[in-house]
């Protein structure tokens, strides 16, 4: 697979060059080519489509622009992978703080090199305020929720209220976060389904993030025994049970709390710490309900069903009474 993407960038950075190389031709051909081919040439690409300040933009120094921009976004691209997979896997930063590094770096070579680009090519700067203007009522019209996602994707780059590999939780969405992209997050749940979220969703909404810390996670489950067990008898149990399963914590330990009496059981919560079974809560549960059945069994704890006393205060007439 990384060989397959290598050859993709290879493919990919060589078609740029290659162009760039034919238009570095064409260029200029068209100030020796003679004859009746000066002419077209001439008018084709020096014929100005509107003027930026002074500059008059033609289709030459728009394939220019096009080729400079996918030169550019190839070589911010490139430093970016480099920088994520090779010089900052050998620092102390988390992969997300990595992730968030690597990207804001691509950004600022883009933005700076796409500035002196502009610069070089005769473009005042200035000239562009007309431009930004345009382009805000654009914004406000049409295009709000992309700028809205992408200033929340810079805000969650610099601020990490949620990094690569995080278990989150979002508008009913539960899963790990596999991708950070400029426009949304990609979540990966239990299923193996990605769902791709708004980056405004998680600026904008209450988001739970249940590794922000670390991996550990507590979970708890109920549990109901009959009025004649032994509570401490109970209690000892349990914990003996939870303290076998390799994926339960040892630090923190399990605790065990007597939750109330109910209508007919003694309730308790079991509450246990996982580290390695965060993605798969229900299976652990059920692996210490499996436990906790089989320890009741052993020890004849019982557990409890529902009963009810009927009691009849008055009645009309006589009660038939027959076996079944």
């Amino acid at each position: 697979m990384k060989f397959k993407k290598a050859a993709l960038y290879l493919l990919f950075f060589a078609l740029i060059v290659s162009g760039v190389a034919l238009w570095n031709v064409i260029s200029k051909q068209r100030n020796l080519l003679g004859g009746w081919l000066a002419g077209p040439f001439r008018q084709v690409f020096d014929r100005p489509f509107f003027h930026l300040g002074s500059l008059p933009v033609t289709l030459y120094l728009l394939i220019e622009v096009v080729l400079y921009i996918l030169v550019l976004g190839f070589i911010s691209h490139l430093i970016r992978s480099v920088l994520q997979s090779r010089v900052l896997t050998r620092t102390s930063l988390s992969p997300g703080q990595r992730y968030a590094f690597a990207r804001i770096t691509s950004y600022i070579i883009f933005v700076l090199g796409l500035t002196i680009g502009l610069q070089s090519s005769g473009l005042n700067l200035n000239s562009l305020l007309v431009v930004g203007g345009a382009l805000g009522i654009g914004i406000g019209l049409g295009v709000q929720n992309l700028a809205n996602n992408f200033v929340s994707g810079l805000v969650l780059l610099f601020e990490q209220p949620i990094r690569l590999g995080d278990r989150v939780e979002v508008g009913g969405v539960v899963g790990d976060v596999v991708r950070m992209a400029s426009r949304s997050i990609w979540v990966r749940t239990n299923d193996n389904v990605v769902i791709i979220v708004p980056n405004s969703e998680f600026t904008a909404n209450r988001v739970t993030n249940w590794t922000a810390n670390d991996r550990r996670v507590r979970f708890s489950i109920p549990l109901g025994v009959s009025y004649d067990s032994n509570p401490a008898k109970v209690r000892d149990v349990v914990l003996a049970a939870a303290r076998s399963h390799p994926d339960v914590l040892a630090d923190p330990a399990p605790e065990f709390l007597f939750e109330s009496f109910g209508d007919s059981a003694l309730n308790f919560e079991l509450r246990y710490w996982t580290i390695n079974q965060v993605e798969t809560p229900k299976v652990l549960s059920s692996d210490l309900y499996f436990a906790i059945f089989k320890i009741f069994q052993e020890n004849g704890i019982e557990i409890p069903f529902p009963q009810r006393d009927l009691h009849l205060k008055s009645i009309s007439g006589p009660i038939a009474i027959t076996s079944a």
